[in-house]
């Protein structure tokens, strides 16, 4: 079997987040740029599966700039047996997707794995993309995984419980919370081991722009916490009434 996991490059959750050019870019500068945490869940997730049915082969696919190829290399670290990389800068979801599907069709994989969600732009699209230009099946927020290696089970959470989808493969999913119990760090022999993994940098192919960023804007600062008495009844209501609006 063969496996494409999706690398998201996204800065690290602690980052100082700017923008320049007037809103309309992000400013990179000291910026540090980590492996995804659903894509890490997913890559774990991977790894285990490889251990349980034998035979996998794990190969992990950016779509980035050469800045992209110190996340790819972690991957490989944490045990990916391969990287690619399409050599673009990712403009919009579709655009990314495309790439997704082109490398897939190049390697013919039984299993394409995504985040959920990227922590960066948080769209959510890429597997449900992904499945419909490759016409496959595609199964978002799964939960569990789990493989003979001619099908897969998957459960993903409901509003109403737990769903539970048998599906042959090739499939199309994205990992959710859960999917691992918790990403897999690189060890130091992984790191070595990393060094000599191959990664192959692409072409990108063809795909016209479908959205442009017009402007960014940062959430608003938030308001100073205000105390109350607790012998001021009256005065905590009226600010749940006329300033926080939740009476």
């Amino acid at each position: 079997m063969k496996a494409l996991i999706c690398i998201g490059h996204v800065p690290d959750t602690t980052s100082k987040i700017r923008f320049t050019d007037d809103n309309t870019q992000f400013d990179k500068t000291d910026i540090q740029y980590i492996v995804g945490p659903y894509e890490e869940l997913g890559l774990t997730r991977l790894l285990e599966l490889k251990a349980e049915i034998g035979s996998l082969h794990i190969t992990a696919v950016n779509v980035g700039l050469p800045e992209a190829d110190a996340t790819l290399r972690k991957a490989l670290a944490i045990g990916a047996d391969d990287a690619i990389r399409v050599d673009a800068d990712p403009k919009d979801a579709m655009f990314t997707a495309k790439q997704i599907a082109a490398v897939y069709k190049s390697g013919t994989y039984d299993i394409i794995v995504t985040g959920k969600e990227s922590i960066d732009y948080n769209g959510g699209q890429m597997a449900g993309m992904v499945g419909e230009l490759l016409d496959l099946p595609s199964v978002s927020g799964v939960s569990k995984i789990t493989s003979d290696g001619s099908k897969a089970t998957l459960e993903r959470e409901t509003d109403g419980g737990t769903e539970t989808i048998e599906a042959t493969f090739p499939i199309v999913i994205s990992a959710g919370k859960g999917f691992a119990i918790e990403p897999k760090i690189p060890n130091m022999r992984g790191i070595m081991q990393a060094r000599r993994k191959k990664l192959t940098v692409i072409p990108a192919v063809e795909q016209a722009e479908k959205t442009k960023t017009s402007k960014h804007y940062l959430p608003e600062a938030k308001a100073a916490c205000k105390l109350v008495a607790p012998d001021n009844i009256n005065e905590l209501v009226r600010l749940l009434h006329e300033e926080a609006k939740a009476i």
